[in-house]
């Protein structure tokens, strides 16, 4: 039997209701992109499910995960969804297609529910040149029920009505620190390239390693915002830090200059204000990926939520200092090559958890041919992941000591 897609209704999830007033306010904007039938449909590859969506013209959006049901959510600035064709009810392994306003005044919505879980491996937006229309690619993939929780959640700026988790040190049920480390890049975006190596397989070898590494001291927890050379939203990577209540998020990168010359491992910080034009340079490179892919990364208007943010940065910020510094003091105890200002600061989306203590670590750089040679190096690998292991166990004990310390 033909599955339907739906309207959002009032019998929807909270988070989903179509509500008359959010719907006005949303048409207010003005109408910002049509579905093109013509251009819509889906189809399995295998195990793989594929969406494309044809629209009027490109429009910002975001995608993410929800669970219990298992649904994927693809937000649009915003989408008029008359004419949505048919083939979208006919996608293999979704329950149902719902769409409609979202609970933002400005942003439509559509959600897959999902027979089994699966999660996004490919979401792209392309832009046709001569027709101004876009054509939005999502690929689904299977996955267990386990890494679609880890995933599932709410990403930065949409309103859930949910507090803000405190900002004081999480543990894992075992009493263990949970670190997140983010490998920078993968799938559509390949971050820096130099011959046959891209930064997102390389930064990828290395996390796995240094995962291993520091699971093999038994001392904390460890969760990777990706495994595989698949494409993850930084705000997706924020919101995988926070379903693993992570008490620090490290994003490792290797990236290449265009202009001017740089070496060693360095270590930034969030700041609104760039420390150095090389800083600012990484931080707007890192989210053009996101950019060109249509995803929002604006914050969000509301200024009590501001207000709590900043609150918790406060709280965080001096612990994600405290973290970077440590690092580069294990780098250099270690005999490493550190770049010559190996601390730096700027407005990387990624470091914008306001609870988490959050570092971009760039383990070198891939347009100096020293550092590609380091990287590529089994043994230099080992020696900076001890390095690293060795600083980020001496935060954790500092930081639960600093903790215990403010709860007296």
């Amino acid at each position: 039997m033909r599955r339907a897609v739906h309207l959002l209704t009032a019998a929807c999830a909270a988070l989903f209701l179509v509500l008359s007033a959010a719907s006005s306010a949303a048409q207010s904007f003005g109408a910002l992109a049509r579905v093109v039938p013509s251009e819509t449909g889906a189809e399995a590859r295998g195990d793989e499910v594929i969406l494309r969506l044809g629209l009027s013209q490109p429009v910002p959006f975001r995608v993410y995960a929800l669970d219990a049901p298992w649904r994927v959510v693809v937000d649009f600035r915003e989408v008029l969804w008359d004419g949505v064709p048919w083939a979208l009810a006919e996608l293999p392994g979704v329950a149902g297609i719902d769409v409609g306003a979202a609970f933002e005044p400005g942003w439509s919505r559509m959600v897959l529910t999902l027979d089994a879980p699966m999660l996004p491996g490919i979401a792209a937006m392309e832009t046709d040149a001569a027709s101004g229309q876009a054509s939005v690619r999502l690929s689904l993939e299977p996955a267990t029920a386990e890494a679609f929780a880890r995933v599932a959640g709410l990403p930065d700026g949409v309103a859930s009505g949910l507090a803000p988790r405190s900002v004081e040190t999480a543990v894992a049920p075992d009493g263990r620190p949970v670190i997140v480390l983010d490998p920078g890049h993968g799938g559509i975006d390949p971050g820096a390239v130099r011959g046959e190596h891209t930064e997102a397989d390389l930064v990828l070898t290395f996390a796995r390693e240094l995962a291993e590494a520091l699971r093999r001291t038994g001392r904390v927890e460890v969760v990777l915002t990706r495994e595989a050379d698949v494409f993850v939203p930084l705000p997706t990577r924020v919101t995988i830090a926070r379903a693993a209540a992570a008490d620090a998020l490290i994003s490792i990168h290797a990236d290449a200059l265009a202009a001017g010359r740089a070496q060693g491992a360095t270590l930034y910080t969030l700041s609104e204000t760039a420390s150095d034009a090389a800083s600012a340079a990484l931080a707007e490179q890192h989210d053009r990926a996101d950019m060109l892919q249509g995803i929002d990364l604006s914050t969000s208007d509301d200024v009590v939520a501001d207000v709590l943010m900043d609150l918790a940065r406060v709280e965080t910020a001096p612990r994600a200092d405290a973290l970077a510094d440590g690092l580069v003091a294990a780098i250099e105890e270690d005999g490493l090559r550190l770049h010559r200002r190996p601390r730096g600061e700027a407005g990387f989306t990624v470091l914008r958890a306001a609870d988490i203590p959050s570092v971009l670590l760039e383990i070198g750089f891939m347009s100096d041919r020293g550092d590609l040679e380091n990287i590529l190096d089994p043994d230099w690998r080992a020696a900076m992941q001890a390095a690293l292991v060795e600083g980020l166990l001496r935060w954790t004990e500092d930081d639960a000591m600093r903790a215990a310390l403010l709860r007296q």
